[in-house]
């Protein structure tokens, strides 16, 4: 059985996005973007929500992505896609496919199948319904070091108290802290 993990950026004061649903505020340099890269070495299919989706499909395939950062370019071009949304009829970024409409039992699926991990970029709603269905294997949270005052939290539409255990932790010379938790409710 495959592993699911969720990787989400949020700052000290828990927002996920900015009052006006800015994301310009996570420290990126390139000890984050070496993690980026480790991160998705371990992974063999990427998972999006549609908002989330439309900002990656609409960033790493632009020659831009690739000068800025091209280890991570390359890997998120090169992985598989899937897109869950109901709303998203295709997917023009290549190697993407659109989940269907009971995403619960597909992704449920997918994790059943042999491959490496599944990594869930982004997309705190869709982490949050993970959480939720108990298909979620690991959530790590980078917390930024800025505080923002207002904003989205970063597990929004999580509709009750998940307990989660500490796996482990890294400290960034940036400031920023990865967090790593495993779901307490996994399975249940």
């Amino acid at each position: 059985m495959r592993d699911l993990c969720s990787f989400l950026i949020t700052n000290v004061d828990g927002y996920y996005q900015g009052p006006d649903g800015e994301f310009d505020w996570p420290v990126v340099d390139a000890e984050f973007s070496a993690f980026s890269a480790e991160q998705l070495d371990e992974a063999d299919t990427l998972l999006f929500g549609r908002r989330t989706y439309e900002v990656m499909a609409a960033y790493w395939p632009q020659p831009a992505a690739a000068a800025e950062d091209p280890e991570v370019a390359t890997r998120m071009n090169a992985l598989p896609k899937l897109v869950a949304s109901g709303t998203l009829e295709r997917a023009d970024w290549p190697g993407t496919r659109v989940l269907g409409e009971d995403l619960e039992a597909e992704i449920t699926r997918l994790k059943q199948q042999p491959g490496r991990k599944i990594a869930v970029l982004g997309s705190s709603e869709l982490t949050a319904s993970l959480v939720e269905w108990g298909l979620l294997d690991e959530l790590r949270i980078m917390v930024s070091p800025i505080a923002l005052g207002a904003g989205r939290p970063v597990l929004a539409g999580l509709a009750r108290r998940v307990s989660m255990s500490l796996v482990g932790a890294r400290t960034f010379e940036s400031g920023n802290v990865l967090h790593s938790y495993r779901p307490d409710t996994l399975g249940s």
